[in-house]
Parts: structure tokens; sequence; C-alpha cells
């Protein structure tokens, strides 16, 4: 193993002991970002012979299809799937929102933080299916009974103008809606995606409309929009039958024996990544049929792509690209890959010689991928911890190492985006590990890891996105960078590669997660409301994390007028970085009922700071933090109680136990042992959990003696199940039954 050490002694480099280099803010290539398929946060790729040649094909077609629909999960899979691997097209989902009104099926978290969990969960079908992701800054409230209702809530001219800037962005020669524009649609956030769909069609086109995004793109006409239409739309198959007579019918049921799957294994795969809406699939195989009905633009007869040139030819100069790049594929042998790459560095000089062009840089990364891939070129840096502050040092370890014959040298290497060089000059011999480690500091006003969407307050229909620059990225670009530099065949290829951090678990072995900027200090409150039930105080204690080594400040709480705290602030003081420290104050409600906020503030050689530090961690996509406000509400009330005992089942998960407890009642989470009418018998009242009755299999076993307790005077209180996947239908003392009409106005007034 080459280090450091090595090459000093060797004379090829000269490194001090220690490099220190200043990170600069790392400003995105969005072009890059937006059609790149390499991952932000994941384990590098190891993609197979057969995968390789997949993507060595995929270079010589020139064609780019745009789905959208309302949520995470709407998407066809089975589509986006046949698109990317079957025809090998650029193909995209533009989600309106990121399902931040969903219900959660694996854990408590609702609202922001579940729209993080869709948000990576739509990636990781993309990854799965091999298209891109994208989103606009609406926010799924909830359910809306009509697109009229739902524009009363987002603002749809910012929607709209998100969705020209995507597909002026991505420019798609397809584009394909999920759902009618009426009622048949389900959702008014459903059919309000299809209208703003025929709107930005228009719109993109039109350099009228939205002119401020025209510092950055162009104009674009879409050849044609599509209606993904399906029997589910229609009360009957027969009626759909009928209505369907004509449409453009496409069958997407094939086989893939590059990926030996079908189309329909690899979608359900996909469509499985939405675990947080239950929405587990099984493969499918053998013929499918798509229905296609003609909305905008030219009409298709055969094909979606009727009419649309999808080969190099669309390109001026690019006759000597397109021959190279099929000798490559006509050549290649899957016990050799690297053997066609000197064929594909002559395809990437000739691709440099064409003129500045929308397919250029996009076709030029792709093919440094395939590059990279068909080498065995394996390159990971990695951070010595997963967050830092600003202001502090980032140990970093970079790791080279080129699996193939084809020569390679490593000319520098560049920390940070606009980091100074190292100059290495390294032969990157067959099969040698090569290792580097440096270390560089933090500027002061580098920004923290907060996703782009939650930066900001928004509004109840609407994120606030500061940068244009920013809109439909689905995540945030890395936090950190480091560009290696390569010559391979006389060639000379930049390679970005994100910072990541990763750890060997003793029973999953080695764990990725993205390195991100944190705030020098966390405040976490122990509560998320406070309620005072009279003019007692009450303790409120914050947990305080240190985010950097040798912190030293205090805290204070900010309470509305009438409220005070004592004391009036606490001194903090931890030596190292991850140390915590509980500390309490006594909070005096107002004398007169009220809502309000409590907000913690942490004074820090002179800055103030206000952020909690959220972790979301499932096994299914990355681990994700964010920063959200250390704010809890305070309520002031008059409370009565009368029996403060309360049994309580889980269902999916929420928080509901604990903001009983807030108010004075005694809850006892409730297991199967405790499950029998002589135990229920000592609650005042029973509350099943959001979504029990979908969620919790053996509630068929406790029907009966939950029923008795309720016949015999008990309280039950049932929260939010969904008619889809009840494990029972008898739910209730008196026949009931589920339905999906719901109240969508909180003002209407209750009637039974």
């Amino acid at each position: 193993m080459l280090n450091r050490s090595t090459l000093f002694s060797n004379g090829l480099m000269v490194l001090k002991n220690e490099i220190v280099f200043q990170l600069f803010k790392y400003i995105p290539f969005i072009i890059l970002l937006l059609f790149s398929g390499r991952s932000f946060s994941q384990a590098p790729e190891h993609p197979t012979a057969s995968k390789i040649l997949l993507d060595m094909k995929k270079l010589n077609v020139l064609g780019t299809v745009l789905y959208m629909a309302a949520h995470p999960d709407d998407e066809n899979t089975m589509l986006i799937t046949y698109m990317s691997n079957e025809k090998l097209y650029n193909t995209g989902y533009l989600s309106l929102t990121r399902g931040d009104g969903g219900q959660n099926l694996i854990g408590p978290e609702i609202r922001e933080k579940l729209g993080i969990i869709r948000t990576q969960e739509l990636l990781q079908a993309r990854r799965t299916d091999g298209g891109k992701q994208f989103f606009t800054r609406a926010v799924d409230f909830g359910f809306s009974k009509s697109p009229e209702e739902t524009f009363t809530i987002w603002n749809r001219e910012q929607v709209l103008s998100d969705a020209v800037w995507v597909i002026r962005k991505f420019r798609p020669d397809v584009m394909i809606t999920r759902f009618p524009k009426d009622s048949r649609a389900g959702h008014g956030h459903h059919s309000a995606s299809s209208i703003l769909a025929e709107e930005a069609f228009d719109a993109a086109a039109d350099p009228k409309r939205f002119p401020e995004q025209l510092k950055y793109v162009q104009v674009w006409q879409v050849k044609r929009l599509l209606w993904n239409t399906s029997s589910w739309a229609f009360k009957s198959a027969s009626e759909f039958s009928k209505y369907a007579q004509g449409f453009l019918k496409i069958d997407i049921g094939g086989f893939n024996p590059l990926l030996g799957k079908s189309y329909g294994e690899i979608s359900a795969e996909s469509r499985s990544m939405h675990k947080s809406q239950g929405f587990g699939s099984t493969g499918r195989r053998g013929e499918s049929i798509e229905y296609f009905e003609h909305t905008k633009g030219e009409k298709a007869t055969n094909d979606l792509f009727d009419g649309i040139n999808t080969s190099w030819s669309r390109v001026s100069g690019s006759a000597n690209v397109s021959k190279l790049i099929q000798k490559a594929v006509t050549d290649y042998t899957s016990s050799n890959p690297a053997a066609v790459v000197p064929t594909l560095l002559a395809a990437l000089k000739e691709m440099r010689k064409l003129p500045d062009s929308y397919w250029k840089p996009i076709k030029i990364q792709e093919l440094q991928n395939v590059i990279q891939d068909a080498m065995g070129l394996y390159m990971e840096v990695t951070a010595g911890d997963f967050d830092a502050a600003p202001e502090t040092q980032v140990q970093l370890k970079v790791e080279v190492i080129n699996r193939s014959a084809v020569p390679a040298i490593l000319e520098n290497i560049r920390y940070g985006f606009a980091g100074k060089d190292t100059s290495i000059q390294v032969s990157l011999k067959e099969g040698q590990d090569y290792n580097f480690n440096a270390q560089y500091v933090l500027p002061a006003d580098v920004s923290i890891s907060q996703p782009y969407w939650l930066r900001k307050p928004g509004t109840v229909g609407m994120f606030s996105i500061e940068s244009q620059q920013e809109v439909g990225l689905p995540e945030n670009v890395p936090a950190t960078q480091v560009e290696l530099n390569l010559r391979i065949g006389g060639e000379l290829i930049s390679f970005n590669v994100p910072v990541v951090y990763k750890r060997t678990d003793p029973v999953s072995g080695e764990i990725y997660r993205p390195f991100v900027i944190n705030p020098p200090v966390f405040l976490n409150l122990a509560e998320n409301v406070y309620m005072f039930a009279s003019a007692e105080p009450r303790q409120v204690s914050v947990l305080v994390k240190a985010g950097k080594d040798n912190l030293t400040g205090t805290i204070a709480l900010q309470l509305p007028t009438g409220w005070r705290a004592e004391p009036a602030s606490i001194p903090v003081s931890m030596n190292r970085k991850d140390d915590e420290k509980q500390v309490t104050f006594t909070v005096y409600p107002s004398a007169n009922q009220q809502v309000g906020e409590l907000k913690m503030i942490a004074t820090i050689e002179g800055k103030k700071y206000d952020k909690s530090l959220n972790v979301i961690n499932y096994a299914h996509i990355p681990a994700q933090v964010d920063f959200p406000d250390a704010t809890a509400r305070v309520v002031r009330l008059d409370l009565k109680k009368k029996n403060t005992k309360i049994g309580y089942l889980m269902g999916a998960g929420d928080d509901v136990p604990q903001s009983l407890h807030e108010i004075g009642y005694e809850v006892t989470i409730l297991q199967e042992k405790d499950m029998t009418l002589d135990h229920l018998k000592q609650f005042g009242a029973v509350i099943l959990g959001v979504r029990a009755y979908n969620t919790v299999p053996r509630l068929r076993y406790y029907q009966a003696d939950l029923m008795k307790y309720a016949e015999e005077g008990g309280t039950v209180i049932v929260q939010y199940n969904v008619d889809q996947s009840l494990l029972m239908t008898n739910i209730g003392p008196y026949p009931l039954k589920l339905s999906r009409d719901r109240v969508t106005d909180e003002n209407s007034k209750i009637r039974f």
C-alpha cells in the first residue's frame, strides 16, 4: 500500500506533515448534478460487466422523457424502468411534492420529517429503476378534493414556474402525466399535476413566461404530452376498454438479459422502496400493456417517440462519436471490459471537440462514468467523522485503485471545489491501492447542511427556496467534495468525489452516510408541547450537545409575553465534540389561557444559535440529518381531568402517549398480555394508535375484549385508519364501514 510517507520518500511530491487547506463554498455545476447518475450519499457503485455494456449502449441514445405527477409513489415505476433500461432514454420523474402530508407506516415522523424520508425513498427508487428525480416547491398539505381547492393553498404560479424550470433544464422530448384533470384523479393534487403539466408544456416554450430563468436556461418545446391512462380511472374494465379504443398501446413487460430481470421485477423493487407508505410489491413477468391518450403537441401513432430523432445526428459534427461508441459496444467482452477503454477515450476526445450543446456535457459525464466503471477505477473520499462545524478541522482519507491494465496517472487532488491543488503525478499501477491523508479547516461562513427547502420558513402550501439553481434538485449538493484529476490514455478526466463517512457495523458490515456540516451546538428540548393546566410552574429541560471541541457559552429561553423562566440563563462548558449536558429551567406560565412559542438560544463566542438535531435512520435509505428550530409550543389552559389512567395500544407510531403524559395522564403502553377484559377495566380509556387496524395483526384477537370493555362503560378511542389493508371489517361496536370520503375543510361543522 502506497501512502503519503512513501510518496514523500520517493520524491514524487512534497507534503508537510499536516496539510491544512481552507475549504471554499462548494458551487454546484448544476448540469452535472441534474443528470449524473452517481449518488451523493451512498457507497461507491460496483456495476457488473453487463450493466457497463447497458450504460455503453445508452451513450448512443439521445432521447429524454419526463413523467409528471403529484406525490412520491404516484409514478409508474414499470414505465420508468422500461424507458430507462429498454429504450435507454434519459428518463425523469417530476413529483410536485415530497409527500409531507402522508402517513408513516415505519415510524413517528410526519410533515417535513416524513418529506425527508419520502424524498430519499424516491431517490432509492430511481437508483433501482434508472430514472432521475425532480421536485417543485409545493407542499403536500394532505388530502384535497379538487384542483380548485389545491390552488387556494399552493401558489399556482410558483409551482408552474418550477415545472417550467425542470422542463427547460431537462429538455424532455416527451412528457407523460399519470392522472386525468378531472375528479377521476381521486385527489386534488393529482388532477392539479396534470393541469399544470399542460400549462408548463406551453409556458416552457414561451420566452415571455418566467423570463428570469433565461439567464441560465433556454426555452424548450416538448414534442408531445400524453396521459398514461389506465382502467383504475374508470368504473369498469369494459368502460375503459371502450374509452381506450385508438389509444397508443405499448407492451412494457419485457425481459432485460443484461440485468437478468423483467421490467416488472425491477419495477417492483423500485416501488418497494416506498416503505413508509407500505408499498412493498411483487414482481411481474410477461406482457404488460400501457395506454397513452394524446393531450398536446404532435400526435404519436406507433411509438411515444414518433418523429423524434434520438441518435447522435441531432448533434452537429458527431458522426465519429457515434461510430466509436458503436465500435466499443461491438468489441466489448464481459471478461475484460477495460479492453474497450482506448476506443471510449477516442470517443471522449471527439466529444470534447463538439460545439457546445445541451447533450455535450451530459454525454461526456456518462462516458466518463463508463470509462471509470470499465477500468474498475475505485475512488472514495471518507471523513474522520460524519459531521463537522464551521471553523473546525476535517480529516480526510482518499483511496484510489485502478483495477485494470489501462495506464492512468493521478496528476493532482483538489480538496474542496475551489481549494488548493496538490500535485501528485502518481502512476496508478494495476491493482495497487493508493491512499492519501489530508485535513482542512471549514470556513466560518460555510452553510450548515439543512435541506435547502427547509432553510427558511415557508407557507402552508409552499416551501421557500432561496436559489433558482436549487429548484428541482432532489436533495442538497454534497457538503464538500474532492476533485481527482487523472490522465488516462492521454485524456485528462476530472472526477468529483463527494466526501462521505463510513464505519463498520458488527452486524451489517460497511455502513455509509453523508458527510454534513452542522452548527457548533445543538439544543434539543425534551418535549414538543408543554402544557400548563394551572398557574403552577413546570420544569423545562434541554439537552445541549457540543458540535465541536471546547464549547463555552450560555443557554437561555425566549418566552411569550407574560411568561418567565428561572434562571434567565445557564452557562455551559464542554471539552469534546458530542459531549452532552442537560440543563433545566423553571418556567412560570401566563396567568391567562394562552398558546405561544418557547425558543432556546445558545450564545457561543458572541454568536447566537437556535437549532436542534434530528437524525432519521432507517436501513433502506441513507441516514438523514436536519436541524429544526429549537422551539416548542407552550399552552396555558384550565384542564379538568377525571380518570387519569389510559391504556395505549401503539399502531404505526406516534407521539400521542407522550403528549397525554404531558398533561398529567398516566399512560400505559399495552402489550399482548394486557389485552384482556379484566386488565383493561383498570383504565378510564383505551386508545388505539394511528393505523392500528392496518398494522397490528393481533388486534383481531383483541377486538372482542375491547368491544366488551366499551359495552361495560369503558371508553375506546380509535384514531386514523385507512380502508385499504384493514385487518378486519368489524372495527366498531356497531356496523360501520370506512370509505375514502374525507373532510378537507377544518372549519366544517361536525355532524353524525
